[in-house]
């Protein structure tokens, strides 16, 4: 993947990023979603999550190979400095390292933002996705069963944990996406923090 550099998606990247995502609704239950967004719901929705969060592509000269994003974990004041975290890779690029790369470049930018717990929800049974994110400092801390319904039947799901603060108070609040550092994003982006 040398050929292949991490910037901030747009929403014009909407098409490509949902190329990737669509196969995740409708061939699996990864993704609890039912029907495949709208290109222009997409856009709005990476439109959206960029105001705070990071949104971040990996591209190659022929296009996007994967994406990951954080979002808010819930909506009370007291939980802002908790993210979830999702990561989609192309059926093509799996197994590359991509994620993994995606993933801790992710991690960095929400250090930045002061963000002290990243959480994941992932559809159990899913052996490759609980390994990935415990090779990545994830903990499971929930196992809630018979959580969703799709594809004729019930699924469990777990939630893990990474930290990424001290755990102690906050080092401060919540720093917006576009008031971070423009240098040290691309920074982060080119991998040299």
């Amino acid at each position: 993947m040398s050929d292949c550099h991490l910037r901030l998606a747009t929403p014009a990247d909407a098409g490509e990023i949902l190329a990737i995502y669509a196969p995740y609704i409708t061939n699996t239950a990864i993704s609890f979603e039912e029907e495949v967004p709208t290109v222009q719901e997409f856009a709005h929705r990476i439109k959206t999550i960029a105001e705070v969060y990071p949104y971040i592509v990996a591209e190659a000269p022929d296009g996007i190979l994967g994406y990951a994003y954080a979002s808010p974990h819930m909506s009370r004041a007291a939980y802002r400095w908790n993210v979830e975290t999702s990561i989609y890779i192309d059926s093509k690029s799996r197994g590359q390292g991509l994620g993994k790369r995606l993933y801790k470049t992710l991690f960095a930018i929400l250090q930045l933002q002061n963000m002290e717990n990243a959480y994941a929800c992932i559809t159990y049974p899913n052996p490759e996705s609980i390994g990935f994110h415990q090779a990545l400092g994830f903990s499971q801390v929930g196992h809630f069963p018979k959580s969703g319904f799709k594809a004729g039947c019930w699924h469990d799901i777990v939630w893990l944990e990474r930290k990424l603060g001290q755990g102690l108070e906050p080092k401060g609040d919540i720093i917006p996406m576009p008031k971070l550092n423009k240098e040290n994003i691309a920074r982060i982006l080119q991998g040299e923090i």
